[in-house]
């Protein structure tokens, strides 16, 4: 079992620590509500060191990632950040992902589940070029720091102007001989910074970060994995093992804006022909009548007949309904839908609504 570099940190702040994908990692800090809502509010910081993070370099960094990535890497700039997926001969996702480009290499930030099965499919694919993969998750700790005050906070920690950073870049270098990289990205629905400094020192950026006040009070405080799963749900954001996973394609769960299929890559024809035939099924957005939560694998009906199933659900914290997301077929993912979720016996009305269900202000 792994443990963050920030492992005694969570211990002395009373985190609630469980299993999650070969990580000891914190749950709460006490309220799961509490830190939803203070990310929806003000900020929180996440730890995330159980993220993998695996460096790729050579002369052929580029085109072996162009062939994996259902995104087109190849035209994006040094300092630029891109979601994407990669995934198998028939489509199916191997895993979601950000993908760094920096001047001299490339650095891929995956799901802790999946780090070792993707640092395996690169190499793979890279043993007949010049392609180096160097997995450094346990060299290096990330942080999660989200939340409307983020920026405003950050910029009293930051050795550059954030004001410049704009949402999907970063910027690396060294301040007080600490190397860095800071991303302006999340997994919350908030403005954010995703932080990646070496292990060894991130108990000293987090001390700095803890140490922040404003008003008297402390300016940012932490969250666990309890609330980080309720605000990317909120926001709509899949994740894997319940949305992704190798049965399912990106089109069908609703991620065709990451995927270029005018280009070559690992599962691209098996696209195609998808596109080309037309979905089966879809994923979409259910808000339910009462306060029940559907839970993963919950039967989504209409008449009495299975036509889905559940994939994530939660009584939103910030909305106050009960919201899901579900694969349904597709004649029945139009917006307004009706629907039932069973919920262990009890059936409940649900409506397809649009995603995602909450969007921050932009003020």
């Amino acid at each position: 079992m792994n443990q963050s570099p920030l492992h005694d940190v969570h211990t002395k702040l009373g985190a609630t620590l469980v299993d999650f994908a070969g990580w000891r990692m914190p749950l709460t800090y006490g309220s799961i509500i509490a830190e939803h809502n203070r990310t929806r509010t003000g900020c929180t910081v996440f730890d995330v060191s159980h993220m993998g993070r695996i460096r790729v370099e050579g002369a052929d960094a580029e085109s072996l990632l162009q062939r994996l990535c259902t995104r087109n890497v190849a035209e994006m700039e040094p300092g630029q950040a891109r979601y994407t997926h990669m995934c198998n001969e028939s489509g199916g996702i191997l895993d979601d992902m950000l993908v760094y480009r920096s001047e001299s290499h490339w650095d891929v930030v995956c799901n802790a589940s999946n780090r070792t099965k993707i640092v395996d499919w690169m190499n793979e694919h890279a043993r007949s070029i010049q392609a180096s993969i160097d997995d450094r998750t346990l060299q290096t700790a990330m942080l999660a720091v989200q939340g409307p005050r983020t920026m405003d906070y950050a910029q009293r920690l930051l050795p550059f102007d954030l004001g410049h950073l704009k949402r999907y870049r970063f910027r690396s270098g060294i301040a007080m001989g600490i190397a860095y990289t800071v991303a302006r990205s999340g997994y919350t629905g908030e403005d954010g910074l995703e932080i990646i400094v070496p292990a060894g020192v991130v108990k000293m950026v987090t001390s700095s970060i803890f140490n922040m006040e404003s008003n008297g009070e402390k300016a940012i405080t932490p969250a666990g994995l309890g609330a980080r799963d309720s605000l990317r749900l909120e926001a709509g954001m899949p994740l894997y093992g319940h949305e992704l996973n190798e049965d399912v394609d990106p089109l069908t769960a609703g991620q065709g804006w990451c995927v270029d299929l005018g280009k070559d890559f690992i599962g691209v024809e098996a696209m195609r022909k998808l596109q080309a035939d037309g979905l089966k099924r879809k994923l979409v957005g259910l808000e339910l009548s009462g306060r029940r939560m559907a839970r993963q694998g919950y039967p989504v009906l209409v008449s009495g007949r299975t036509i889905g199933q559940v994939t994530s659900g939660t009584l939103s914290p910030t909305l106050g309904k009960s919201i899901a997301m579900a694969f349904v077929q597709a004649e029945h993912a139009e917006l307004g839908t009706e629907l039932t979720v069973d919920l262990r016996g009890r059936p409940t009305e649900a409506a397809v609504v649009k995603l995602p269900f909450y969007k921050r202000s932009k003020n």
